[in-house]
């Protein structure tokens, strides 16, 4: 019994020893797995930092570069528009070229045509003429066998005037021969200036050419000599010079010219007078070719410059003595690159040269649209004498000639001759420009500045 007990007992303490060490053994094992899913967890969290910061800096980085495109964009944006508008001037010049092109052609096929009528013609006189020839050596023999024979005086003078008829004819032919000639080289001249002006329009970008020089004309009757044309109906006596065109129409004059003229008790000086039916003006400024250079000094414009026959600036001291005579109009007389003419119509006063000849206009009439109305009460500038109205820039300086400009304004009449169209609005600028306060400017291809005394019909116009 006491074996029975000591056994259990024994086997008591062996099954409690063996489930402690069970025990045990489960806790070791459960304390090493809590410390490896720590490792993993510090893996998993510096992983996750890493990728956090990589994704930081991919992020600032993406930034960066949509920056970098939305300012490329910006600039892309401005430059398209910039082309856009010069696309769209370039399609405005290329639209104007094709109608000047097509006009050339049809003009050139005009003078083709009219060439080969007075071809014909001429090939029909020439035709007429050996004929008239042959009738005129018939005629000869047969006046050379009258001869022999025994003639009355009527046939002899009846003979005598159909050889002079015969002989006008003759001079006839030969007149109307020269002045077909004539006419073909004018025909061939144009034809060719036609052809070159063809091969300037087809050209794609227009360049600026030089200035020309001044053209020296000896024959060409100087500003500062008296002309030698002025015929002795004008005049009575050598010293009695009328006062200005108007009186040479008065005088009995009717073919425009240079004559000297003498207003206002000043020295007497030459003038180039424009006659027509209604009376004289004169001409105080003239451009059509850019043959004589406008960027001149004070000293030039108050004297005067240029050819009386074609380009010049009659100096301002002149236009002073005339405008002051009387009741004075200008007349400003333009023509665009396009063939359209002009004009407008001022009352105008000019102020001496102590008041650095100040302008002062009115319009009166006139279908050109106002361009002069900023520069009324202006003096006169000029690239060494500066009275344009503006301390920081010289008007005259940087635009060239001289002219009654107030902070440069509207219009420059005496500005470079540009010898092609200009392109775009800054060459109209620098060249012959006329741009009212509300409207399109026009590039002034040829002027003429003249002045006359007022009229009724002037003096009646509101």
């Amino acid at each position: 019994m006491r074996l029975i007990c000591l056994l259990m007992l024994l086997a008591f303490f062996n099954t409690g020893a063996t489930k402690e060490n069970h025990a045990t053994r489960e806790s070791s094992v459960e304390t090493k797995s809590r410390f490896a899913m720590l490792d993993d967890v510090r893996l998993l969290a510096n992983g996750l930092l890493h990728l956090g910061q990589s994704l930081r800096e991919f992020v600032q980085k993406t930034k960066s570069e949509i920056k970098d495109i939305f300012q490329k964009l910006n600039v892309f944006d401005h430059s398209f528009y910039q082309l856009s508008v010069v696309t769209s001037e370039i399609k405005e010049e290329e639209e104007e070229l094709k109608k000047t092109t097509s006009l050339l052609k049809t003009k050139n096929e005009e003078i083709k045509n009219l060439s080969l009528e007075i071809n014909t013609k001429v090939n029909g006189i020439l035709q007429e003429r050996s004929g008239l020839k042959t009738k005129v050596g018939g005629m000869e023999e047969k006046l050379s066998g009258l001869t022999k024979s025994v003639i009355s005086p009527e046939q002899l003078l009846e003979i005598t005037a159909f050889k002079a008829v015969i002989e006008a004819q003759e001079k006839n032919i030969q007149t109307l021969m020269s002045t077909v000639q004539e006419q073909q080289e004018q025909l061939k001249h144009q034809s060719k200036r036609i052809k070159s002006l063809e091969e300037k329009l087809s050209y794609e970008n227009f360049q600026e050419t030089a200035e020309k020089p001044e053209r020296s004309n000896p024959r060409a009757p100087s500003l500062f000599e008296y002309p030698t044309n002025m015929s002795s109906n004008t005049s009575t006596d050598t010293y009695d010079f009328p006062m200005d065109c108007h009186d040479v129409f008065n005088r009995g004059a009717r073919i425009s010219g240079v004559y000297s003229i003498k207003p206002n008790q000043s020295d007497p000086f030459n003038v180039y007078c424009e006659l027509t039916a209604d009376g004289g003006s004169t001409v105080i400024q003239r451009r059509q070719d850019g043959s004589v250079n406008f960027d001149q000094t004070w000293e030039k414009y108050e004297n005067g410059f240029g050819d009386l026959e074609s380009e010049f600036w009659l100096g301002l001291k002149k236009i002073y003595t005339i405008a002051i005579q009387n009741d004075t109009i200008l007349q400003i007389q333009l023509e665009d690159w396009k063939g359209e003419k002009r004009s407008i119509k001022y009352s105008f006063t000019l102020e001496g040269p102590s008041s650095q000849y100040t302008i002062h206009l009115r319009q009166v009439s006139g279908d050109l649209p106002n361009a002069m109305a900023n520069h009324t009460g202006m003096k006169f500038s000029t690239k060494d004498y500066d009275n344009d109205n503006d301390d920081d820039f010289n008007c005259a300086q940087n635009y060239t000639g001289g002219w009654w400009f107030n902070a440069c304004g509207d219009t420059n009449l005496n500005g470079k001759y540009m010898q092609v169209r200009p392109k775009g609005p800054a060459d109209r600028r620098s060249g012959i420009y006329w741009k009212p306060e509300r409207g399109n400017a026009y590039s002034i291809k040829s002027t003429k500045l003249i002045v006359h005394h007022a009229t009724k019909a002037d003096s009646s116009f509101h």
